[in-house]
């Protein structure tokens, strides 16, 4: 990589010193950062963070970690992308998740033009830059999507654009907490704005943007129903609210009073921040003496998994999740402990 601009500086973190280390805020580089040992991310300085060692100190003198400049071309061909996207109305977030992977493919040939790049090139950017810095398959899936929605879209020539291969998937299994160790992380939280925030995320499957984009009118108590409008897929759905739940929903509206948003920032008006939710989690857990890494989407695997094991068809769990395929549902057949517990082992019979 040439051209190449970054910031590295001792710094206090805690009354520690650390390297804090100052880039341009994209995917493919803050993947590249996560890699290293002991990095973390303040969200106070708004910067990452290393040990201050010597070896630390000398690979920062040497490495380079961010490009400072974009060629004309680059940020042409980045524009008139956004501008389609944001003409068939794709998401905020899609738009910068595949304007930023786009970014990094064509940054990686520069100065080869993008009408010069074949699907040897699409190869060798997998292998000498996603593979090399051992990057994660989903990061290597949006550079496919946006490549691919790219040569279909802005850039008319002749790349074969079926030929460009996606990483082998990953099966990896959800992550499931038990139903007693979802009860002693939301018994945690005394705060009840914080502990409804996580009780609603887990009796109905919410992601975590649903929840901080859900408005004071989209709870029907009269049917007891939530609905969740312009989700992922920008589909609408509708999800059963428990009486349980409802109540701390009317505890919480009385005492807060929110007046655009169902759970506000401190400035009324502003939208809960997914750090300061993430934050709340993090508490949670620190209180409940729960070890395991545990995400708020965790919760949202909880809850699918639970209503399995009740004896939920599976096709209802789908419509509840606001999944597009049923395959995508069938993975919490794989973490049910519903019929495994019922094996008997061949060991007990010797």
């Amino acid at each position: 990589m040439n051209n190449i601009n970054w910031e590295a500086k001792l710094i206090k973190h805690n009354g520690v010193d650390r390297i804090g280390v100052y880039f341009e805020k994209r995917i493919d580089l803050i993947e590249r950062i996560k890699k290293l040992a002991g990095v973390k991310w303040s969200q106070s300085l708004k910067v990452w963070h290393l040990p201050a060692t010597a070896e630390n100190r000398r690979r920062f003198k040497l490495e380079q970690l961010v490009s400072s400049t974009t060629p004309a071309e680059v940020v042409l061909q980045i524009t008139t992308f956004k501008n389609y996207l944001t003409s068939k109305r794709y998401s905020l977030n899609t738009i910068k998740t595949y304007s930023e992977a786009l970014r990094s493919f064509l940054m990686f040939f520069t100065p080869k033009s993008a009408n010069e790049l074949t699907n040897a090139d699409v190869i060798k950017y997998n292998n000498d830059f996603i593979g090399r810095n051992k990057l994660s398959s989903s990061y290597q899936n949006q550079i496919v999507n946006a490549i691919k929605l790219y040569f279909n879209s802005v850039q008319d020539k002749s790349i074969a654009v079926e030929k460009i291969h996606r990483p082998r998937p990953e099966h990896k299994l959800p992550n499931v907490l038990s139903k007693g160790e979802i009860k002693l992380i939301l018994d945690a939280l005394t705060n009840i704005k914080h502990k409804t925030m996580l009780s609603l995320i887990y009796s109905c499957g919410l992601r975590r943007s649903e929840l901080l984009h859900l408005k004071p009118t989209d709870i029907d108590s009269n049917r007891n129903l939530i609905a969740i409008k312009q989700s992922k897929g920008k589909k609408d759905r509708i999800v059963p609210l428990s009486l349980k739940i409802l109540e701390m929903l009317r505890a919480y509206y009385n005492l807060y009073q929110p007046k655009v948003w169902l759970f506000e920032g401190q400035i009324v008006g502003t939208p809960y921040s997914e750090q300061s939710l993430q934050s709340v989690l993090k508490q949670a857990l620190k209180k409940a003496n729960v070890q395991k890494p545990v995400t708020l989407h965790w919760l949202r695997h909880s809850y699918a998994t639970h209503l399995l094991e009740a004896g939920t068809d599976l096709r209802y769990i789908q419509e509840l999740l606001g999944h597009n395929s049923s395959k995508t549902t069938e993975i919490y057949t794989h973490v049910s402990t519903k019929n495994i517990r019922h094996i008997k082992s061949p060991f007990d019979d010797l």
